[in-house]
């Protein structure tokens, strides 16, 4: 009986069957063994023997075929012996089998301590990243400067429009609300020492210097660093950004200064809007809880509530907004080639934005206090 005899030969002695293999065994004839082994018809129960010794060529994909030889043979019911193998081809045939072994390998348990370096190496190679961003960043701006016809003037203006008036009411919404809490927390203290009025000296104060301006950064670090993200991160799946740059376009002058720009010059005045939305929910708590009447918290207001205060946080919305910009194009930049990419690095700039935001924020109330403001 004859089977592929270039490959495979067939003899049967007594109640034994012998597979004599011959030729090279290598990737170039794998197909032509793999319909060779598919033919083999045995009867179950019968003891067989693989003679390799006739085997002239034999590396890797050799090896795999013999497998596949030996299961196609252990399918139909049959023992398998295998023979004539050199000792250099018992080692190659020991090494693919240890490698292709269907148990898996033992995974080696990472301790807290390794978890903890690993994922704090990690934040530094983002912060690594993120300055040579602004690295970037700052070389495009001064090529701004140099030729300003660079500037992207209906980007900003769209921007504009979409991170700053489109998020107006979230804003009232948000900051009408923390001028509420804060008047209701501050009245239950204060009138236990009949000192009521000073709840407008709290208010004004509290909110103007650092609850406006962080509330409103941290609803604009939600919003539009994720909007951020989202946009370029998609832009870079779709090669979008590729195309830009083939057709000799900048993506910093098209996608990250129009962004940036834009929300410097809004950040400020949601600010000033947020101040004025916090202290008015503060009087309407006011009038409710103790029946401060809105003509005296107005004119309570102007005694204590300085100009100064409102100019010491809106100071911030140009720094918050560079943060949060900045943030929100890096993550960006960094979406790779799938979807799930887009999700990881719009959270991941969401709270990257928050925590910048809150370190800045507590930069300026120490240099505050140093001068003295």
């Amino acid at each position: 009986m004859l089977m592929s005899e270039s490959y495979i030969r067939i003899e049967r002695k007594a109640a034994e069957v012998f597979l004599y293999c011959s030729g090279h065994w290598t990737l170039d004839s794998a197909h032509h063994i793999t319909k060779a082994i598919t033919r083999i018809q045995l009867p179950s129960k019968t003891r067989c023997v693989i003679d390799f010794s006739k085997v002239e060529g034999f590396d890797t994909a050799g090896v795999l075929l013999l497998l596949d030889l030996q299961e196609a043979i252990h399918k139909q019911g049959n023992l398998c012996e295998l023979t004539g193998l050199s000792k250099k081809q018992q080692k190659i045939v020991e090494l693919v089998k240890r490698g292709y072994s269907e148990a898996p390998l033992p995974q080696r348990k990472e301790g807290i301590l390794e978890h903890i370096g690993r994922a704090a190496y990690d934040e530094l190679q983002v912060f690594r990243d993120f300055l040579t961003f602004l690295g970037e960043l700052s070389a495009r701006t001064f090529g701004l400067l140099l030729k300003p016809g660079n500037f992207r003037l209906r980007e900003t203006v769209y921007h504009i429009e979409h991170s700053g008036v489109d998020a107006l009411f979230i804003i009232a919404l948000t900051s009408i609300l923390v001028g509420l809490v804060i008047a209701y927390e501050s009245l239950v203290q204060l009138a236990q020492f009949g000192a009521d009025i000073y709840v407008v000296d709290g208010i004004g104060i509290s909110i103007t210097r650092e609850l406006g301006p962080m509330i409103t950064a941290i609803v604009i670090a939600g919003r539009s660093a994720s909007s951020y993200t989202a946009e370029i991160g998609t832009m870079r799946l779709t090669e979008e950004i590729s195309a830009m740059k083939t057709m000799g376009f900048d993506p910093f002058y098209f996608l990250v200064i129009p962004r940036i720009v834009a929300l410097m010059l809004a950040l400020p005045l949601l600010i000033f809007f947020s101040d004025i939305m916090g202290i008015l929910g503060g009087m309407l708590a006011s009038k409710a809880q103790v029946d401060i009447s809105y003509s005296f918290f107005i004119q309570r207001l102007q005694e204590v509530l300085a100009a100064k205060h409102y100019l010491l946080g809106m100071l911030k919305g140009p720094f918050f907004a560079l943060i949060i910009a900045a943030t929100g194009c890096f993550h960006g930049f960094r979406v790779t080639g799938d979807t799930e990419s887009i999700g990881i690095e719009t959270t991941a700039s969401v709270v990257h934005a928050i925590f910048f935001v809150i370190a800045c924020d507590a930069l300026f109330a120490v240099i505050y206090t140093q001068l003295g403001y």
